[in-house]
């Protein structure tokens, strides 16, 4: 195994997973119009376990931010749950008014304890092992690590050093989301590295391509 994709050489790192709380009607509502609710929250579904299978095979310590507190668990989610118990996966709840208080919430508590921190939202399930290895190097030598989408966001952003501001005034959910936070940061005084973009799920267009890509994977295994 290359020093590359070997988790020893990535211990100081925490690689959190950012999800939505699974609700019908309320997750991926882009896909409802071709799923219907009951479709998207089950694309939801599969998303979210996907990208946990992904970033749990990277070995690293991990935790699991799901974006509000609900006291008990809807049926969808029971195997996600039970599947974060198994592989002892620290849930936890984000706090912040926009997503960018929320990341910089969970980076900045975990910065107490680990060198870097990685987070990954849960609709990138092109984000692999490898990826995360490769933001974990770029953190070696930048403050900030950024993994483009193809939508003009990011599918993972990752941090040795933070300032208050970083993540301040970005149109969440828009395409200028990579543009003003390399603004932020360079204005912030941040050094920040740049990964290969990857895909995320947003439309049915992002749907389709993971099915077809998943059919191909098991068809393969």
């Amino acid at each position: 195994m290359s020093e590359r994709l070997n988790p020893d050489a990535h211990r100081d790192v925490m690689l959190i997973q950012f999800a939505k709380w699974p609700e019908v009607g309320e997750v991926k509502t882009r896909l409802i119009p071709a799923l219907g609710a009951a479709g998207a929250m089950k694309a939801h579904m599969q998303l979210t376990t996907t990208v946990l299978t992904h970033l749990a095979a990277t070995e690293l310590s991990m935790q699991f931010w799901w974006d509000r507190a609900v006291s008990q668990v809807p049926e969808p989610a029971t195997h996600l749950v039970a599947a974060l118990g198994q592989r002892a996966i620290v849930q936890k709840t984000q706090t912040g008014g926009d997503l960018g208080a929320r990341m910089l919430d969970a980076i900045t508590g975990n910065l107490r304890r680990y060198g870097k921190v990685i987070i990954v939202g849960s609709d990138c399930p092109s984000v692999e092992p490898a990826y995360v290895f490769a933001a974990s190097e770029a953190l070696d030598h930048s403050d900030v690590v950024i993994g483009p989408s193809n939508d003009g966001g990011y599918v993972l952003l990752g941090a040795r050093r933070v300032t208050a501001g970083m993540l301040a005034g970005i149109a969440w959910g828009s395409a200028q989301v990579m543009a003003q936070t390399c603004d932020r940061l360079e204005a912030e005084g941040l050094s920040v590295s740049l990964l290969e973009p990857r895909w995320d799920v947003d439309d049915i267009e992002d749907w389709e391509r993971f099915m077809t890509q998943a059919s191909s994977s098991e068809s393969d295994a």
